[in-house]
């Protein structure tokens, strides 16, 4: 699934990043564990996350994920989107739970990690 489609399927908001919304990602991953996050290691992976933090942001990159979609209608700071600017991972968001979010994404195709 592209980005945009995942965006779309979830009432998704891109908030930095547009040049990832044609990323193809194959799995999703959610968790607000970021040392569960950082035992990942496939690629083209979607970090689906409730953990609207800095760590969010250095978890996805030691383990090369390009995309991260907040949930809970939870929004990223300013801190965070700069952050994520400098290291280009995307940042999004959803009102939906992490559950919601990972059962629609994966009726829609999104393989899971394990």
């Amino acid at each position: 699934m592209k980005l945009k489609e995942i965006l779309e399927c979830v009432d998704g908001k891109l908030v930095w990043g547009e040049s990832h919304l044609e990323d193809e990602v194959i799995r999703g991953f959610a968790s607000d564990l970021m040392s569960d996050v950082l035992t990942i290691l496939e690629d083209d992976i979607l970090l689906i996350t409730g953990l609207s933090n800095n760590q969010s942001i250095r978890t996805a990159e030691m383990s090369d994920i390009t995309n991260i979609l907040l949930v809970r209608n939870k929004r990223p700071s300013q801190n965070m989107i700069d952050m994520a600017k400098e290291l280009n991972i995307s940042l999004s968001y959803t009102p939906y739970s992490l559950f919601k979010t990972s059962g629609l994404l994966y009726a829609k195709g999104l393989k899971p990690v394990y």
